[in-house]
């Protein structure tokens, strides 16, 4: 379970990451030595390929799915404004964050801190993509993959999404001290509560 500190969210300035030239957020992951069976774990869950296409066990879960879809992809149309380029990345977002066992909405608040929705964002620190993602990953937990795959919106998801659950795994479920490894500012509030401010915006109503 994933643990908060009971921060106070803090919306982010109108307008703040939407203009293309603009540097994204921070996304500055630190590189760190990783053991060999973590590097091994990471690797092989890049790796695992798969569509990005959600099987559900019941109808009930399948329409809350596409509840969901549907409200995400009206709030993301002021910043994807393509229907097919929203709804594949909302897919995306869905299948990658519960494939790495996080929210949906927290993927998408980190992902609007980060990038803004950019797809080609990079960083005043060289991080890229939606997610920000630290070159180096590539190289370290990619199995060859190049630099520019960070690019691709599954592949960029993907490794977001399994960077941030390796830094929850790492700081015991501690959300706060897990977002601010991410951002590379461990232990400052500032990025932490960007992001869960942000977070709020992409809740389903009923939730908290």
């Amino acid at each position: 379970m994933i643990r908060r500190r009971g921060l106070l969210g803090l919306p982010l300035a109108a307008g703040a990451m939407l203009a293309l030239p603009r540097p994204a957020f921070a996304g500055a992951q630190v590189e760190e030595p990783l053991a060999d069976s973590v590097r091994s774990a990471l690797s092989a869950a890049i790796a695992n390929s798969a569509p990005p296409k959600p099987s559900f066990a019941n109808i009930e879960d399948r329409l809350a799915y596409l509840r969901w879809l549907g409200a995400m992809s009206e709030k993301l149309k002021k910043r994807l404004a393509e229907a097919q380029t929203r709804i594949e990345f909302l897919e995306t977002v869905w299948y990658e964050s519960k494939r790495a066992g996080l929210e949906p909405a927290l993927v998408l608040g980190l992902a609007q801190v980060e990038s803004g929705f950019r797809k080609y964002a990079i960083s005043s620190a060289g991080a890229r993509g939606y997610m920000q993602v630290m070159p180096f990953w590539a190289k370290l937990i990619g199995g060859g993959q190049a630099e520019s795959s960070l690019f691709h919106m599954q592949t960029n998801l993907r490794f977001g999404c399994v960077i941030l659950r390796h830094y929850l795994d790492r700081e015991n479920g501690d959300l706060f001290m897990a977002l601010g490894r991410f951002n590379g500012s461990r232990g400052r509030p500032e990025y932490p509560r960007a992001v869960l401010g942000a977070r709020r915006q992409w809740l389903m109503p009923g939730e908290s």
